[in-house]
C-alpha cells in the first residue's frame, strides 16, 4: 500500500500543477491581442474621422461634378471641384515612382539573395534599410536643388518646369526601394534550397536558376512588396509637395509642375480653407479618395498573396 501512494503522490503533484491557472501567460495573450487591434482600430477611427465631413462634402458637391470635371481649384473663386488632375498626377508620379523602384529593387534581392556571401549580406542589407530611415523632407530638397537642375542641364529639351512630377517620381522611387528590396529579399530567402539544387543538378546556372526558379517561388511576396510600395508611393507628400508642387493642371507631361492629392491635402490643411467651409471639407473627401485607393491597392496585395502562395513541406 505504502508503495502504491507513494506512486500516486506525483501524478496527483502533477495534475494540481497543471489546473493551476496561468496569469502571466494569460497576460501575454492580452497584450498581444490589443497590440494587433491596434491597426483595426486605427483604421476604423480614420474611417469615422472622414465618413461624416465626406458625407458633407458631397451634399454640396455631386459625384458628377467631382468625377466629370478636369478643372481643380477648390481654394478659387469661383471653385472648381473636378478631381481628375491631382488623381491623374498621383498615378503619374507613382507610375514614375514603380519604375525606378521595381527593377533596381528586385535586383537588390537578387542580389543579396543568391550572389551575395553572408558577410556581404550582413552589411549591404541594413545599408540598404536605412535609406528607408532618410526623412523625406531631404528627398524633396535633394530632388529640387539637385536633380531638377542636374536634369535641365543634361536634357533641356525635356522642358523641365522649376518643380515638376518627373524629378519628383524619381526621388518617390528612390525611397521606396528598401521596401521592394527588403521584403523581396525576405521571399526568396524563404524558398528551400532544394528548388536551388534541383535546377543546379539540372545544369541550370545561377541567373537561370535565380530568374526561373526562385524569383517564381516567391512570387507572391514580391507582389505583395510591389503593392505596398506603390500604396506608399501614392501616399508621399513632402517630395512631391517640394519637389513637385502645388498646381493642379490635368495633364500628362511629367515635366510640368503638378499637384497630388496628398499635396493638396497639405496645401488646403495649411490654414488656407476657413473650417467648415466646402473647400476644408474638400480635404476630407479627397483623404477619403485616397484612402480607399490605398485600401484596394492594399486587399488586392492581400488576395494575391493568398492565390499564388507557394506551400513547401
Amino acid at each position: 500500500m505504502s508503495a502504491q501512494h507513494r506512486t500516486a503522490a506525483p501524478r496527483t503533484s502533477g495534475s494540481l500543477a497543471r489546473s493551476r491557472p496561468r496569469y502571466g501567460e494569460f497576460a501575454v495573450k492580452v497584450v498581444l491581442l490589443l497590440a494587433a487591434l491596434v491597426s483595426v482600430l486605427t483604421t476604423v477611427g480614420i474611417v469615422v474621422a472622414l465618413l461624416e465631413p465626406t458625407i458633407e462634402f458631397f451634399s454640396e458637391v455631386g459625384l458628377g461634378e467631382f468625377f466629370g470635371s478636369t478643372t481643380w481649384g477648390p481654394l478659387f473663386n469661383p471653385p472648381a471641384f473636378g478631381v481628375w488632375p491631382i488623381i491623374v498626377a498621383t498615378l503619374e508620379i507613382t507610375l514614375i515612382a514603380i519604375v525606378v523602384a521595381v527593377p533596381l529593387g528586385l535586383a537588390s534581392a537578387i542580389y543579396l539573395s543568391e550572389y551575395a556571401t553572408p558577410r556581404v549580406r550582413k552589411v549591404l542589407k541594413p545599408v540598404l534599410e536605412v535609406l528607408a530611415g532618410v526623412p523625406t523632407v531631404v528627398f524633396g530638397f535633394f530632388a529640387l536643388t539637385f536633380v531638377t537642375p542636374l536634369l535641365q542641364d543634361v536634357f533641356p529639351f525635356l522642358g523641365l518646369d522649376g518643380k515638376n512630377a518627373l524629378s519628383a517620381g524619381l526621388l518617390v522611387g528612390v525611397m521606396i526601394i528598401p521596401i521592394v528590396a527588403s521584403l523581396s529579399e525576405d521571399s526568396m530567402a524563404a524558398v528551400p534550397n532544394g528548388l536551388r539544387e534541383g535546377s543546379y543538378a539540372l545544369g541550370a546556372s545561377k541567373m537561370i536558376t535565380s530568374v526561373r526558379v526562385v524569383v517564381p517561388a516567391a512570387f507572391s511576396g514580391i507582389v505583395a512588396a510591389i503593392i505596398l510600395a506603390v500604396s506608399r508611393a501614392a501616399g508621399e507628400t513632402m517630395i512631391v509637395a517640394i519637389a513637385g508642387g502645388f498646381k493642379s493642371v490635368f495633364t500628362l507631361n511629367p515635366a510640368n509642375e503638378m499637384a497630388t492629392m496628398a499635396a493638396f491635402i497639405a496645401q488646403a490643411g495649411s490654414g488656407d480653407a476657413s473650417v467648415g467651409s466646402t473647400a476644408y471639407k474638400t480635404i476630407f473627401a479627397v483623404g477619403s479618395l485616397l484612402f480607399v485607393m490605398t485600401f484596394a491597392m492594399n486587399y488586392l496585395s492581400a488576395r494575391m498573396v493568398q492565390k499564388y502562395r507557394e506551400v513547401y513541406d
